[in-house]
C-alpha cells in the first residue's frame, strides 16, 4: 500500500485525513507460529463520518482446522472458510480497499495484534510489510480519559455511547471500533486538538509505524 501519510502536512485538519479502521479474527493468539487469520474487515472513516456503504470483509481459509472454542466465539466454522480465499488474496484486497481512499493511517482496537497478524501472514508468503502509521483506540482513550482501565471494545463503546455491532466478528468489531474512534476524535477536538500533527503528537508513543 502506498505511504500516503508522507505527503500530508502536519497542519492538515483531522477532518481531511483518511483513516481505515480494521479488525481481524484468527484461529488463536499464537499468530506468529501456529495460528492463522480467518476473517478481515475494514471500514473507511473521514470527516468524522463512518462510511457504512462500502465495507470490506472476507473470510479466509486458514489451511488448518478451527477449534470448537473459536467457532463458538466467532461463529466462523470450518465450512464457512472452506472455499474462502487464502490470506494473501484477502490481504491484497484489504490493501486495495485502503489505497482507494488514500488511507493515511490504520486504526484498530488493540491494533498491534491485528498488525502482527498481517505481518505474520505476509511473512509466510515472503512478502515484506510496508510500514504505516497506526492508531490504537485504547491509546487514544488513554490520552483523553486516562482513568479508564479496561480493554473490552464493547464496554468502551457502551461507556462512550457509541454504536455496537456483532461481537467477535471482524466486520462487527471494525464497525464498532470505527464509531468509537469517531467519538474519540470529537472529544479530541473539543480539547483543542485540530490537526493531523496534534493527533500524531498525542499518540506519538502509540501511533506506531509497524
Amino acid at each position: 500500500m502506498p505511504q500516503f501519510y508522507l505527503e500530508i502536512p502536519l497542519s492538515t485538519p483531522i477532518e481531511e485525513i483518511s483513516f481505515t479502521v480494521f479488525d481481524t479474527e484468527t484461529t488463536g493468539f499464537q499468530i506468529g507460529t501456529s495460528d492463522r487469520m480467518i476473517e478481515i474487515a475494514a471500514v473507511h472513516v473521514q470527516g468524522f463520518e463512518v462510511d457504512e456503504f462500502d465495507i470490506y470483509q472476507s473470510y479466509i481459509n486458514p489451511q488448518r482446522q478451527i477449534s470448537r472454542e473459536i467457532i463458538e466465539l466467532t461463529g466462523i466454522s470450518n465450512e464457512k472458510v472452506e472455499n474462502a480465499p487464502f490470506s494473501i488474496e484477502a490481504i491484497t484486497q484489504f490493501f486495495t480497499f485502503a489505497e482507494k481512499y488514500h488511507t493515511a493511517c490504520l486504526v484498530g482496537h488493540y491494533v498491534s495484534f491485528d498488525i502482527l497478524t498481517l505481518k505474520s501472514e505476509l511473512k509466510r508468503e515472503r512478502i515484506a510489510y510496508r510500514k504505516q502509521p497506526t492508531i490504537d483506540t485504547l491509546d487514544l482513550i488513554g490520552f483523553i480519559s486516562p482513568s479508564y482501565d479496561m480493554r473490552d471494545l464493547h464496554k468502551y463503546a457502551q461507556n462512550f455511547g457509541t454504536r455496537i455491532y456483532e461481537r467477535h466478528t471482524a466486520r462487527g468489531d471494525a464497525l464498532t471500533t470505527a464509531y468509537l474512534f469517531v467519538e474519540l476524535l470529537y472529544l479530541f477536538k473539543e480539547r483543542g486538538n485540530h490537526t493531523w500533527g496534534d493527533l500524531l503528537h498525542a499518540a506519538e508513543n502509540q501511533s506506531r509505524y509497524f
